[in-house]
């Protein structure tokens, strides 16, 4: 199979206004490198002290006691769902409208992931979670899509309720907030991801998972590193998902440096679009809530003339993508569990209708204003 990743990066830069900001976000990589030369001179690439400077850093900044630095946002969810028992046999409900990781996560743990509808707002609807809950559900994995805040609090009563806990996909969601408490922060683990086009990125891959259980906290730390208490002495058979100390460095200097400034301009954008697009009777925002604060990894808007809106915004050069054309139950990979077309009509409906546009901190005025003559004139 061909790796399809360099095609795809070719293709962005064909684009004014992009998705893909890679080049923009590391050009102060002199500085970083800097940094990087005290990993060079200590030796300490893998689980070197820069990460445990950075759990120690973004547990305050989800607020939680703990944090665990692993391989992946990917690598979060899965691991902390296998450091609370789940396996073969087990249940575990999460959205269908949702990125493969969050899936992929859950069945490669063994556990039948159980796929329920989500709401208008992308995120996942706990009506319909109380409808899959049986004797062999045993966790429920929320995503914050694009940095939305789910409906925590009922999700955490019906975890209470059931004795179900939730694993937080927070992914897009580091600094979001439901009712001024930070995302992450909720269930039992919130699980983050550094991906270079995630809010807070590094230089490849990586993730953090964060907890305020104790037990939890040091059941991860063994197992992301081969279940190894000390250099000699393995208690418990795991996995190789260390934090490179590198890409720690790297996280820690967007977090010192940057994080709070790319959270405002997202959200100052995200506004500017709400704002001028509003009246356009051919789509359909998102409503706000007061009570939550997003922090825009997507923009995401819905029409049910996508494919001509699409057409018109890329001969412009912007550079509109469709997150995720396919919801879960009717990808390839999911044929196994049965699902059908309408199982979930949300989730087809946002699959067939969603347009992102690109709201990220690189965004000008002049894109902004760009973005919004180019929809309006459309008709």
């Amino acid at each position: 199979m061909k790796n399809f990743y360099p095609d795809q990066y070719k293709q962005d830069k064909n684009y004014g206004i992009k998705h893909n900001y890679l080049k923009e976000q590391f050009e102060d990589y002199d500085l970083i490198f800097e940094e990087l030369k005290n990993v060079v001179r200590n030796s300490d690439f893998t689980l070197g002290s820069s990460v445990d400077e950075l759990e120690k850093a973004i547990a305050k900044e989800a607020g939680t006691k703990f944090a665990i630095g692993v391989g992946s946002g990917t690598d979060a969810i899965r691991l902390s769902l296998k450091a609370i028992g789940i396996g073969p046999g087990d249940e575990v409900i999460a959205p269908s409208y949702t990125f493969y990781a969050t899936i992929g996560a859950i069945a490669t743990t063994g556990a039948k992931p159980v796929l329920v509808d989500v709401r208008s707002d992308y995120n996942i609807n706990p009506e319909e979670v109380i409808k899959k809950i049986n004797k062999k559900t045993k966790a429920i994995v929320p995503v914050h899509w694009s940095g939305r805040p789910c409906e925590m609090k009922t999700l955490m009563d019906i975890s209470k309720n059931f004795n179900i806990p939730i694993v937080e996909d927070a992914c897009h969601a580091l600094q979001a907030e439901y009712h001024q408490k930070r995302c992450g922060s909720f269930g039992l683990a919130g699980c983050f991801s550094f991906h270079p086009l995630k809010n807070l990125n590094v230089w490849g891959d990586g993730g953090i998972i964060c907890t305020n259980d104790e037990e939890l906290n040091y059941k991860l730390k063994l197992i992301r590193n081969h279940g190894l208490i000390d250099r000699n002495t393995c208690i418990e058979y795991g996995y190789n998902s260390r934090l490179d100390t590198i890409q720690a460095v790297v996280a820690k200097y967007v977090l010192d440096n940057k994080l709070e400034k790319i959270t405002n301009l997202r959200r100052r954008n995200a506004d500017f679009l709400d704002s001028n697009l509003s009246d356009i009777d051919f789509i359909n925002l998102v409503d706000r809530d007061v009570h939550l604060k997003e922090v825009h990894h997507l923009y995401m808007f819905s029409s049910n003339e996508r494919i001509q809106i699409v057409e018109h915004l890329t001969k412009n050069g912007i550079d509109a993508k469709i997150h995720y054309p396919i919801p879960m139950h009717l990808q390839p990979a999911s044929k196994k569990y049965k699902y059908n077309n309408s199982d979930f009509p949300i989730s087809e409906l946002l699959a067939n209708s969603t347009i992102s546009i690109p709201v990220h901190e690189f965004i000008t005025f002049d894109n902004l204003n760009h973005m919004v003559k180019t929809i309006k004139s459309y008709r």
